[in-house]
């Protein structure tokens, strides 16, 4: 069963399933880019197996400030792999993001696979992000950005910036 809530709503065990998820590789600062939008919760019956969340960023592309659905911590209980749990939760996104300009991730290698197959597209381009001291280029994350195309037209081959925030960037 998938269910949406807002930040505020967030059942406790929310980190615990992210660090769990995610084998310990969850910093503070990856929760916090996780915040202040709506999250799909997966359960298996009352237990919470699976997470993803839809936040508002500014990103800046053709000249454009575009906003963007980002989604952000998506993960399933390792117990519980495998079984759609991950295209539940991005389903329940996914029917969001027409309210956005554009949706976006940044998206791990092993899971490139469940978005490209869903219809996120790569971003071929090159990417930056505004940061307090200008634009600056984020060369390691070229290649790892998808985005969902929405309402606002896309050059994927174009530059793409990402507004500044603690933590991964994109």
């Amino acid at each position: 069963m998938i269910r949406l809530a807002h930040t505020a709503d967030l059942p406790a065990p929310t980190r615990t399933l992210l660090d769990t998820a995610f084998e310990g590789d969850f910093a503070d600062t990856d929760w916090e880019n996780t915040l202040g939008g709506t999250h799909a919760l997966a359960f298996a019956g009352t237990e919470l197996i699976g997470h993803a969340a839809l936040v508002q960023r500014r990103l800046l592309h053709g000249g454009r400030v575009l906003r963007a659905g980002y989604v952000e911590g998506v993960a399933v209980h390792p117990d519980h792999r495998r079984r759609g749990h991950a295209s539940a939760l991005m389903t329940a996104l996914e029917r969001l993001l027409p309210g956005y300009d554009l949706g976006a991730l940044s998206a791990a290698e092993e899971a490139v696979p469940l978005y490209e197959g869903r219809g996120w597209r790569q971003w071929r381009g090159p990417t930056f992000a505004l940061t307090p001291s200008g634009i600056q280029r984020t060369e390691e994350e070229d290649g790892g950005v998808y985005v969902w195309p929405a309402r606002a037209p896309l050059d994927l081959d174009g530059e793409l910036t990402a507004d500044w925030r603690a933590g991964d960037v994109w």
